[in-house]
């Protein structure tokens, strides 16, 4: 099948870019603000119920329910929002309730049409089980204290109250790697009471800290950066040492020198079939990775794996797999829109294969139906052949981000189909079943709706899943030195195993 899911997540932004290069103009009163809030809410909840696939899911019947809970909770905060930092956290706070990153809205105000943000002289990181202070100003906190509280409250309860209830998906395990560390960061948030004095433990005692919050300046978002990976390695091989070949993919939307390192590691995993056969492990380091085309991580595993056996794994994750198009009047004009950019870029397959599905949704449409069933690709059930080359069976490290999702995910789809695969690194995040996101302009300008087209009915990995590590790596620093520490610890235990194995059979 055509790769054309990711050509609708690429041309998104097109059908609402012209109503947006002016960019909005902001409401000059708390009451306008308040107008802007409730108006624009209201307006998302109805372009949702109109045109999101998960009104009609017959999956996920709690779907509108959620969607009025977050309307409800949302305008509750819009009736007290007095300025563009309350337009901001007010809905954040709906799409908090939707629980879901592909429904809800996105604020297109300005950076600089908001009050700047401020931190307490000191940068926090999530480490697994608490947040710690990763790096920190003379009189702060001493990195590595780990946070046990704020002004009477525990660190969970602050984090869920402070944060996850403006942003982020709570029940997601890398969400908390990701999310969590934004506790420490004011956004001047109406709705929260900022933490005044906290609680750490450091070196064996707890103590107190009154914090003193400051506007951000460049060394906060630089630590800010450094927390969530340090030394992200371009696209491309390389081998830190003789029989380790480190592959890194912290994109999957790679320019054309990127989309040229891709195609070349891919060719060294396929034409150097022994040395690859001979290695001592693999790591594959998503970093960064905020995903994009999974092409390019399935390529590559065809040709570390073989291609027969990747495709048939992927077959049999995805037997049960079926694509429903939403087939609203806005949707599907949509997507006429990307047949029409599809052919004047020069691409008549995936033309074609798009209006296919257009022609389906509005065959549904004109039968009063919610869904267009797209039809599955024939070929897909075909058996692939047995795989002639050798098998790859030596350890497989994928270095796993918190944000994981998306094509990441998909990634992940396929590297772990293979028992030789480690995940390391931080849990990931997840996605619903709701793909392929088009953003409908709201007539303020202040915000869009995010809008998928189609859902996915019985995918292989279940709505909100995600991937745990097995190795997590909890060292403040997340640096490809400490990465390749744990990669090294795990294969001497490997080996040792092995050793007292054979001892064990003499």
């Amino acid at each position: 099948m055509p790769s054309f899911p990711r050509f609708v997540s690429c041309l998104a932004g097109l059908a609402a870019g012209a109503a947006f290069a002016a960019g909005p103009t902001l409401p000059a009163t708390p009451d306008s603000w308040r107008a802007a809030a409730r108006g624009d809410i209201e307006a998302a909840v109805q372009v949702t119920r109109e045109n999101h696939p998960g009104a009609h899911d017959p999956t996920n019947p709690s779907f509108l329910a959620r969607i009025e809970d977050a309307r409800r909770h949302g305008l509750a905060l819009a009736a007290r929002v007095e300025d563009a930092a309350g337009y901001v956290a007010a809905v954040e706070a709906f799409n908090a309730r939707i629980g879901d990153g592909h429904a809800g809205m996105r604020v297109m105000i300005d950076e600089a049409a908001l009050p700047p943000p401020r931190w307490p002289g000191f940068v926090s990181a999530w480490r697994g089980d608490a947040l710690y202070v990763y790096a920190s100003r003379p009189g702060e906190p001493p990195v590595g204290s780990k946070l046990l509280g704020c002004d009477g409250r525990p660190g969970e309860q602050l984090i869920r109250e402070n944060v996850f209830a403006f942003g982020g998906r709570v029940e997601e395990a890398g969400q908390w790697w990701t999310e969590a560390p934004r506790l420490f960061v004011d956004t001047h948030n109406p709705f929260v009471a900022l933490p005044q004095r906290c609680r750490f433990e450091g070196q064996g005692k707890a103590f107190e800290h009154t914090l003193a919050w400051r506007p951000f300046d460049a060394e906060a978002r630089r630590w800010r950066q450094e927390s969530e990976s340090l030394d992200v390695h371009p696209v491309g091989m390389s081998e830190p040492r003789p029989k380790l070949v480190w592959v890194a993919m912290p994109t999957f939307h790679p320019n054309e020198a990127e989309r040229s390192a891709y195609r070349a590691m891919t060719r060294d995993a396929a034409e150097n079939r022994a040395r690859w056969l001979a290695l001592d492990a693999v790591v594959i380091d998503l970093r960064k990775n905020g995903g994009g085309n999974s092409a390019w991580s399935h390529d590559f595993a065809r040709a570390l794996w073989g291609r027969e056996r990747v495709d048939r794994a992927l077959a049999d994750f995805s037997a049960r797999s079926e694509v429903w198009w939403r087939a609203s009047p806005a949707n599907t004009d949509y997507v006429d829109l990307i047949v029409q950019v599809l052919a004047r870029q020069g691409q008549p397959g995936q033309a074609a294969w798009a209006r296919e599905q257009a022609a389906g949704m509005r065959a549904a449409l004109a039968r009063g139906e919610p869904y267009y069933v797209q039809k599955k690709d024939a070929s897909a059930s075909v058996a692939a052949a047995p795989d002639a080359t050798p098998p790859f069976t030596r350890p497989v490290y994928v270095v796993v981000p918190g944000d994981c999702a998306s094509s990441c995910l998909d990634a992940l789809d396929a590297f772990t189909r293979f028992p030789n695969t480690t995940l390391i690194g931080a849990p990931s995040s997840a996605d619903s079943t709701y793909m392929e996101v088009r953003r409908h302009p709201l007539a303020s300008k202040l915000a869009r709706v995010m809008v998928p087209n189609k859902m996915y009915v019985n995918r292989g990995r279940a709505n909100g899943q995600f991937y745990p590590a097995a190795i997590e790596v909890r060292d403040l620093v997340w640096s490809s030195e400490t990465l390749l520490e744990t990669v090294e610890r795990d294969l001497a235990q490997r080996r040792a195993h092995a050793q007292a194995l054979s001892n064990t059979d003499r």
